[in-house]
Parts: structure tokens; C-alpha cells; sequence
């Protein structure tokens, strides 16, 4: 119960892997915001498993691309728990197409949830870290973002921009007590990625040497050990989790 009386705010965390990471963190000890933008339903559901644990859960809609949705989730966060501790930004989304087919709003629309999102969160909660003089914020990357990926421009872009972000944090905020890290995931078993086409899927298959995709709960896993004590001396990391897909 490492993370007693810690708080604990996984972005995009009403399913999915963010899920995976917030009920992880909930079983340290973390109380938990679970923030959402579209799936209430399944953030609710989820706040009820966690509170079944002895954990405070609450939920939180907000958009991550839009800075007064951001603000306004602020607020009503530290209304309730005065501060965050733990920083999770997972919220993401994809609109593929070659770069040839890729029109300027697929570009931005990528890029305002998954870097602009990842900026405005991080810029909403890392100062009061920063005064607390404890803070772990995780991003969570893509190993496009190492690599690239046909068909993935903007999301390659996007995360290969958190990751640099990632980097950046790590030496501003260093002697304040705050890590940043990142995660890399490959392909993990979402409801996005279970959709491929089963002959897709044994294709990439043969590109992991693990042949297999991750499951939510391997990536949650590191999410636990990079907000642990284990890991304070750890930051500006960028941790793969891909089963070899990428060195």
C-alpha cells in the first residue's frame, strides 16, 4: 500500500488501458480521478470497482484538448483532494492515413488530444508537485513514436513529441522532487487494436519476437513501478513494453 493517501489522476482511464493503469494504482493504496470524454457509463462502472476496494474514486468529464475543460477539471479535482500526486497522461486517439490522404484536420485533431492534451494536463497540475516537492507524472507514448508507422504521421508525431516533452520536464523539474517518465507501449490488447482483422493480426505477429500483442494490465504494471519509490531515481526515461517489436 505504497501509495496510501496519494492521488492518483489517469486521463482517458474510463477504459482500455487507462483503466488497466487506474485500478493498478488504486491496488497500491492511490485514491483515483478518472477522467473521461465520452464514456461515462464505463467511468462510472469503473469508480464503483474501485470504491469496492476501500479506494475514493471520482470521475471527472473532460475533453484534454480543451484548455477551459482542462481548467475546469482542475478545479474540481482540487476541490476534492487539494492535490495530485500522481500524473497519468494516457488519453490518445488515432485518424490513420497515408500522409498522401492525410488532410490538415486529421493532423490537428491528432495532435490536440494526444500532445496539446498531454501539455495543457501536465501544465495544469505539475506546479503544485513542484511545491509539495513529490510528483510522478507517466505519458504514455507509442513505440510509433521510436519508430514510426505507415499510415500514422500525426500519431507518430504526437508521440514522439510526448516523448521529448517527456524529456524536457524530466530536467526543469528534477530538483523539485517531481520524475517525468514515459512509456512506449507496442500493441496492446485494446478493444481498438482486438478489431484488426485476424490475417492482419498474424502479420504483425511475425514482427514481435514475443509473438504476441501486450495486455493492458503488463503496461499498468510499469505505470506502478515508475510512480513507486522503487523509481525515484529514475526520470526521463522511456520505458518499451513491445516484446521485442522495437530496440
Amino acid at each position: 500500500m505504497e501509495n496510501q493517501g496519494k492521488v492518483a489522476l489517469v486521463t482517458g482511464s474510463g477504459r482500455g488501458m487507462g483503466r488497466a493503469i487506474a485500478l493498478a494504482l488504486s491496488e497500491t493504496g492511490a485514491n483515483i480521478v478518472i477522467n473521461y470524454s465520452t464514456s461515462a457509463k464505463a467511468a462510472d462502472e469503473l469508480a464503483a470497482q474501485i470504491r469496492a476496494k476501500g479506494r475514493v474514486a471520482m470521475t471527472v468529464k473532460a475533453n484534454v484538448s480543451i484548455p477551459e475543460e482542462v481548467e475546469a477539471m482542475k478545479k474540481e479535482v482540487l476541490s476534492r483532494f487539494k492535490k495530485v500526486d500522481i500524473l497519468v497522461n494516457n488519453s490518445g486517439i488515432t485518424k490513420d492515413k497515408s500522409f498522401s490522404k492525410m488532410d490538415a484536420e486529421m493532423w490537428r485533431d491528432v495532435l490536440s488530444v494526444n500532445l496539446d492534451g498531454t501539455f495543457y494536463v501536465t501544465k495544469a497540475f505539475i506546479d503544485g508537485m513542484a511545491e509539495s516537492g513529490f510528483g510522478r507524472i507517466i505519458n504514455i507514448a507509442s513505440i510509433v513514436g521510436q519508430m514510426g508507422n505507415f499510415g500514422q504521421a500525426n500519431y507518430s508525431a504526437s508521440k514522439g513529441g510526448i516523448i521529448a516533452f517527456t524529456k524536457t520536464l524530466a530536467r526543469e523539474y528534477a530538483k523539485k522532487g517531481v520524475t517525468a517518465n514515459a512509456i512506449a507501449p507496442g500493441f496492446t490488447e485494446t478493444e481498438m487494436v482486438l478489431a484488426i482483422p485476424a490475417e492482419v493480426k498474424e502479420k504483425i505477429y511475425a514482427t514481435i519476437p514475443m509473438g504476441r500483442f501486450a495486455k493492458p494490465e503488463e503496461i499498468a504494471a510499469c505505470v506502478v513501478f515508475l510512480a513507486s519509490s522503487s523509481a525515484s531515481y529514475i526520470t526521463g526515461h522511456v520505458l518499451a513494453i513491445n516484446g521485442g517489436q522495437y530496440m
